[in-house]
């Protein structure tokens, strides 16, 4: 007969059971997809506008390569357009279902796409953006679209970051260029920690975006409400980081930046602990 566990021994079995089972939750609750809704004031917009922002892909898939869940997300949603911002992709590995994503909004919904670091750090970057092309506009610098919805004039521009990144030194400061106050301006910038640039900080600009999108941050990783609300760590930000999520306001310009749409696996290989993916919607309104 085996031995018989002591006392001693069924308590810290015990214990790491629990510790285990816990982990586990902790785990799957950074798979679950949850829908943030924001609401935004703008007199420039008399007859609102409904946005679906979708951050940091990371080539992900929800329910199923076919992207069901997130395509019926969209749906339940009815934007007036999709925004998909950077890191839709990775450093590394496939494309396919970012672009079934993308492919699949495309014919029902007006969609736009702007750029992130780990886009600018394939070597295939340039066949990557070919194909996006084919499917919505690609927003990078002087590369802004114009989009009319409701008799409304929107305009969208992209910029990566703020620094000179990679080839690009000027993104932001096209993106100045052609900032226009008849339209409402709403700037795809993929890294929040460099807000204070998109404010016009070093730039020779007096214009202001309206709308500020980025993600990149991946909401801290681990948050615990009320003591880490921004998380523990976030790119470029380091250890407890001030910009990983949430709705700031400067003047006229709101800033959104979402936690993204990454699973686990695809941010450092370890879990997001009470910081759920973020399906984002955006309403603008007088």
């Amino acid at each position: 007969m085996g031995k018989k566990l002591s006392p001693k021994a069924k308590k810290r079995l015990r214990i790491l059971l629990i510790l285990f089972i816990f982990y586990v939750i902790l785990t799957a609750w950074g798979y679950v997809m949850q829908t943030v809704k924001y609401k935004v004031k703008s007199d420039k917009l008399d007859k609102g506008l409904r946005i679906v922002f979708i951050s940091d892909l990371h080539n992900c898939f929800y329910g199923g390569t076919d992207q069901s869940a997130l395509i019926d997300r969209v749906h339940d949603a009815a934007p007036d357009i999709v925004v998909f911002g950077g890191d839709v992709i990775d450093m590394w590995g496939g494309t396919k279902h970012a672009l079934t994503l993308m492919r699949a909004l495309s014919n029902e919904y007006p969609c736009f796409y702007s750029p992130g670091n780990h886009e600018e750090m394939r070597s295939d970057i340039e066949d990557f953006y070919n194909e996006a092309r084919k499917i919505c506009p690609v927003l990078m610098g002087e590369d802004h679209a114009d989009i009319t919805v409701t008799g409304q004039d929107i305009r969208l521009f992209g910029a990566i970051n703020a620094q000179v990144c990679y080839k690009y030194s000027t993104q932001l400061q096209e993106c100045f260029d052609d900032l226009d106050d008849e339209h409402y301006n709403i700037l795809v910038a993929h890294q929040p920690e460099d807000i204070d640039y998109y404010l016009g900080e070093g730039f020779n600009t007096d214009k202001d975006f309206d709308l500020i999108l980025s993600g990149h941050a991946h909401g801290g990783q681990w948050r615990i409400p009320k003591l880490l609300d921004q998380g523990l760590y976030a790119p470029q930000q380091g250890l407890f980081p001030k910009y990983t999520t949430g709705m700031y306001h400067y003047g006229d310009t709101v800033h959104i930046i979402s936690r993204g749409l990454a699973k686990p696996l695809r941010m450092i290989f370890i879990p997001r602990i009470f910081n759920r993916p973020e399906f984002s919607i955006i309403d603008i309104n007088r």
